[in-house]
């Protein structure tokens, strides 16, 4: 990486700091040195303490919640484009706002849209992220969307604990199309719950289609937010004749009383990949980093290699 070390810098955001240690490590290269000021009413400033003139800039922010992320971010484009910089390339592992992608109901917002265009007034010339909500979701940006998958991660993972009866789950309609993707993949049966809502993070109803006695069962979702679909899920998976139930989900929301439902669920173990981290306290969570991806994402990038053909499936 010497070579190319000279010619793009990667800088942090406040909260996705231990992310990007690791994926400056896997690039044999030091975090950008930045600075941010805060103030006492809350405001803070962006300032980078190196050049960034003529450089390919890769700035790494999960805008998951408290909108400081997002905020963070957006200055930290603006200011490389102040600073002259070749390319602003914004590093978002995991796409905050990503539910709000259509209007369900009249009169609400649609987040997702929103916050494409600030990033794009903000000034980024492309975008690498993972596993948005909506695949679609890259259309609403007016740049280069570098779109990855968690399957490149949880694949080798699922692969390692040689299930003998494996079946694929998606713990709704929507997440079929992803479920039927690891079923093609590993030649194996699918089933997908259906599940009906009164009102955001509560499930009202939810049936299993499809059989599942006897089967070594793996959930598979983009998000997990407060649980309560993943663990209904699984717990009428169970009811249903399941030998065993675990879940994989690309990015650990984990909010309210996550942690003590999947502690307390049927759940064998609650697989994440560390596009946010986790604070939270549950043996049954783990974290698979996806450190190597972004990093090896990144120097195809510089390099003008192909993306698509680290994937898997």
């Amino acid at each position: 990486m010497a070579e190319s070390k000279s010619s793009f810098i990667i800088f942090s955001g406040t909260f996705t700091q231990y992310l990007t240690e690791k994926i400056c490590q896997s690039l044999n290269m030091p975090v950008g040195d930045m600075q941010v000021t805060r103030f006492s009413d809350g405001e803070f400033e962006i300032c980078f303490e190196e050049s960034v003139r003529g450089k390919d800039v890769f700035l790494v922010q999960s805008t998951f919640p408290n909108a400081d992320n997002l905020m963070e971010l957006l200055l930290m484009i603006d200011a490389a484009k102040r600073a002259s910089a070749r390319t602003v390339n914004a590093v978002i592992p995991y796409f905050g706002w990503a539910r709000q992608d259509r209007k369900s109901k009249p009169r609400v917002s649609i987040g997702a849209k929103l916050v494409a265009d600030l990033l794009s007034v903000a000034g980024i010339d492309r975008v690498v992220t993972m596993d948005l909500h909506a695949d679609q979701e890259q259309g609403f940006f007016n740049v280069p969307v570098d779109h990855l998958y968690a399957s490149s991660i949880f694949i080798p993972y699922i692969q390692s604990l040689k299930l003998e009866n494996l079946c694929i789950a998606s713990p709704d309609v929507g997440g079929s199309k992803r479920a039927s993707t690891y079923a093609k993949f590993f030649d194996c049966p699918m089933v997908m719950c259906n599940k009906s809502r009164v009102k955001a993070n509560e499930v009202a109803t939810m049936q299993v289609i499809g059989d599942v006695k006897g089967y070594d069962v793996v959930l598979m979702d983009d998000m997990v937010d407060t649980a309560g679909s993943i663990t209904k899920a699984a717990q009428l998976l169970k009811d249903q004749g399941a030998n065993s139930v675990r879940a994989f989900a690309s990015h650990c929301v984990m909010s309210g009383p996550a942690c003590e439902r999947i502690e307390n669920s049927v759940l064998e173990e609650m697989v994440f990949t560390d596009s946010i981290p986790f604070r939270g306290k549950c043996s049954k969570v783990k974290q698979l980093t996806i450190a190597g991806l972004f990093a090896e994402t990144i120097k195809r990038i510089i390099s003008n290699e192909s993306i698509s053909s680290q994937y898997l499936m």
